[in-house]
């Protein structure tokens, strides 16, 4: 990779930001209101909900690296990563909103149309939002360039979850006229729109300045070389493990997004169902995400007064703090909860940023430890164990829902609430310590980073 040490321009960060927006469309309503659509208002069981998330979130993750072997081996007029923020951004919506629909069908045929319907929406975001997370590594090399470019792109994908939870709420209303299952696909049909857009716009100001050094198979066989490349991806994929750094940041994020996929599934339920005011959800999310946005914004800042892993383990400790206190809040204090859940998510989103530039610095690490850059397949592994974590809280939601006796659109016994307490805090607190155990082999500080680049420049 080359040396590329100029500056990005506003308008390059604005356009790769566009991109999470994107992203962060579907992520953030599959997170926050995929388990109670499916069930309170498509049918399934809580149980079933959750096995549904579990397995088709893991088979997608599957996909990740395959993507990012494919990604780093493209070649076009267009880049590496970029053709494919072209070519995918309206099949992405259309896939949306059909997730989103409840056919007439019988028990068994609504379960069968949920898992084909949310494994090609999973799997379109796979191949769209691996080829996007690589595109900002060969756009930058300077790790705080990197990490200014991650703060505008999770900027920006937050201010798609700012406009997700306040305004689902109020699409669905307005579009079902008190029938969600007519409100949830209109709704996508406009969010789905937003996020093609979105997407061919960070196409549109993005530019990529590097080209990943993989070499490409010159058999003419098609055959051949389609097995050719499938070794060679499974190979990289398995060098990734070779990565010490890469692994720790992986490990990380995979419990990191245990908390999310958990926090985020039943956060409709604490509000409905512990809190006792459904009303209050559209509040109590967009809050919640405004305090998202101001920590993706603050990070930038932050990183000039604390280095990286320092401002990473402040914040773990925030997160611990601020979701034990869930456990002493009654239902009436709406006021704290609003203002803890705030908290929270502040201090929650200064690590996210961070998580991702520290997966461009193992790249680096990578590259001089293994001989080989593998930019795409490194980030397709990282999304790998986001999505393996996101599955897991997903599924943990639903089945923790099931075994303590959650019954949808009724009045919750006490065995159901603590449940819902526990899913919405208790598992949040004990991935956090966990994550706090493991950042502490972390090593590669900014002056490690810049001393790996120049390396590889002189190499």
């Amino acid at each position: 990779m080359q040396n590329e040490q100029k500056k990005l321009t506003i308008k390059e960060k604005l356009g790769y930001g566009l991109g999470d927006t994107a992203s962060n469309i579907v992520f953030q309503m599959v997170a926050n209101f995929m388990l109670i659509f499916y069930t309170d208002v498509y049918g399934l069981s809580a149980a079933a909900a959750g096995t549904l998330l579990l397995a088709v979130r893991l088979f997608d993750g599957f996909t990740d690296p395959i993507m990012g072997g494919i990604a780093d081996r493209t070649r076009s007029r267009w880049g590496s990563y970029r053709p494919y923020l072209l070519f995918l951004a309206v099949p992405y919506a259309v896939f949306a909103v059909l997730a989103f629909i409840t056919p007439d069908f019988d028990s068994t045929g609504k379960l069968i149309y949920a898992y084909i319907t949310y494994g090609l929406l999973m799997t379109c975001y796979t191949a769209i939002n691996i080829p996007y997370g690589a595109l900002g590594a060969v756009m930058a090399t300077d790790p705080k360039e990197r990490t200014s470019l991650q703060s505008y792109r999770f900027a920006m994908a937050m201010a798609a979850l700012v406009v997700i939870v306040w305004a689902i709420p109020k699409l669905v209303k307005f579009f079902g006229e008190g029938n969600d299952q007519i409100g949830y696909p209109l709704a996508m049909v406009f969010m789905g729109t937003l996020a093609a857009i979105c997407f061919l716009l960070c196409f549109k100001y993005t530019k990529e300045k590097s080209v990943p050094k993989i070499e490409l198979s010159t058999d003419s066989s098609i055959k051949q070389r389609k097995r050719g490349i499938s070794k060679a991806i499974f190979t990289d994929f398995l060098m990734l493990f070779k990565n010490d750094q890469w692994v720790i940041i992986a490990l990380i994020s995979l419990i990191t997004l245990i908390l999310i996929g958990i926090r985020a599934s039943v956060a409709p339920h604490y509000i409905k169902y512990y809190v006792g005011d459904e009303s209050l959800l559209s509040s109590f999310l967009t809050l919640s995400a405004i305090g998202a946005v101001l920590g993706a914004v603050s990070t930038n800042f932050l990183t000039k007064f604390f280095e990286k892993k320092t401002l990473f383990q402040i914040a773990l400790l925030v997160v611990v703090v601020s979701h034990s206190l869930f456990y002493f809040l009654g239902a009436d204090q709406i006021v704290t909860i609003f203002i803890v859940y705030f908290i929270a998510n502040f201090a929650h989103m200064i690590i996210t940023p961070i998580m991702f530039s520290m997966v461009a610095d193992t790249v680096d690490y990578g590259t001089k430890k293994l001989g080989k850059t593998l930019t795409a397949i490194t980030f397709s592994g990282h999304l790998l164990a986001i999505k393996f974590g996101f599955a897991i809280g997903g599924a943990l939601a639903g089945w923790i829902l099931a075994f303590t006796s959650y019954e949808p659109n009724v009045t919750q016994s006490a065995e159901s609430l603590s449940g819902i307490l526990f899913a919405f805090a208790g598992v949040p607190v004990i991935c956090t310590l966990l994550c706090i155990v493991v950042i502490w082999k972390y090593k590669l500080t900014e002056p490690e980073v810049r001393k790996i680049q120049s390396s590889l420049v002189k190499s």
